[in-house]
């Protein structure tokens, strides 16, 4: 019986050279990376590492790399899951998905900056910042592990992949809320600040993004 068999060597190049980045990342700052994988035991790593906010910090630099090419393949996957023919039309498909989410991601943080200093709530926003972004890095390890499952070990399916989606929206959620918790003093202090930013910025955002992939 003929085998069809579909190269992958693009999507393995990818994966290793995510391990990589996180090998390098653990041997330039070994302290901050272990600090960073038990962020969900305790929150050390943010009264330590993150006390400065430094958002530019090359090892934010290096797993926001990971966090884009984790995001993006997983996003890959469901569009070769749930619409298989789109995605054999499409060769660029991926490298569209990275351009999509780097924009989308840096257009937001910029808007994010400016209404900050707009209201003069720059602390309280630097902060937010940091600390998603630190989470999210830390959700796409989650994400790079679902990749190697659904790539090479599981046969993805549209229940499997959208049960994985949901756990991680709801890691998501729950780190979220472990942040505005611990700024619980800046927010009650800024709440209506607080409130238009997390409408505007948080929701809509992701409103207008799955009526644009639904439509």
């Amino acid at each position: 019986m003929e085998r069809h068999i579909e190269s992958v060597d693009w999507i393995t190049i990818s994966l290793v050279g995510i391990l990589i980045i996180y090998a390098l990342a653990k041997y330039a700052y070994p302290k901050r990376f272990q600090e960073f994988i038990f962020l969900p035991v305790t929150n050390k790593y943010f009264l330590i590492q993150g006390k400065n906010d430094a958002i530019q910090h090359p090892f934010n630099i290096l797993l926001f790399i990971n966090q884009v090419l984790c995001v993006s393949l997983f996003i890959y996957v469901l569009f070769k899951t749930l619409r298989p023919d789109y995605t054999s039309e499409n060769d660029w498909l991926f490298v569209q998905i990275v351009s999509g989410y780097v924009v989308f991601v840096f257009a937001k943080f910029c808007v994010e900056k400016i209404l900050g200093a707009m209201f003069s709530i720059d602390s309280l926003i630097n902060r937010y910042l940091y600390q998603k972004l630190s989470y999210r890095n830390l959700l796409s390890v989650v994400l790079f592990i679902g990749n190697i499952l659904f790539y090479y070990l599981i046969q993805p399916t549209g229940a499997a992949l959208l049960l994985f989606v949901g756990i991680v929206i709801l890691l998501n959620a729950i780190a979220l809320l472990y942040s505005y918790k611990t700024n619980g003093n800046l927010i009650i202090g800024n709440f209506f600040y607080f409130i238009l930013y997390l409408c505007a910025l948080e929701i809509s955002p992701y409103i207008i993004l799955y009526k644009v992939f639904v439509s």
